[in-house]
C-alpha cells in the first residue's frame, strides 16, 4: 500500500507532464501487484500457520494445567489419564493407550 501511495503521488505531482504520469502510474500498479501476491501468497498462509501453532500450545499448555492441578489433588492415576484424554480427539485416544 506504501508503494502505491507514493506512485499516486508522483503521478500527481507531474501532472503538467504527461510523460511522467506513465513510469508513477506504472508504480503505483506493480507495488498493488506485488502487495496482492505477497499477502495471498506468503503472508496468509503464513499467519493460518501460526494461528494453528499458537492453538495447538495453548491445547497443550490447558492439558499440562488440568493434569500438574489433578496431581496436586491427589487424584488416581486413571482418573488423571481420563481427565487428560478427554482434551484428545477420539482418535487419537486409541494411539495413545
Amino acid at each position: 500500500m506504501i508503494g502505491t501511495l507514493i506512485g499516486l503521488v508522483n503521478m500527481l505531482q507531474n501532472l503538467e507532464d504527461p510523460a511522467s504520469i506513465g513510469p508513477a502510474m506504472a508504480v503505483a500498479l506493480l507495488t498493488t501487484f506485488y502487495g496482492a501476491v505477497l499477502a495471498n501468497v506468503v503472508f496468509l498462509p503464513l499467519s493460518k500457520k501460526l494461528e494453528d501453532r499458537s492453538e495447538e500450545e495453548a491445547l497443550y499448555m490447558q492439558i499440562m494445567i488440568e493434569g500438574v492441578s489433578s496431581i496436586q489433588k491427589g487424584d488416581h492415576p486413571t482418573v488423571v489419564k481420563e481427565k487428560l484424554q478427554a482434551f484428545l480427539a477420539p482418535a487419537l485416544r486409541e494411539e495413545s493407550s
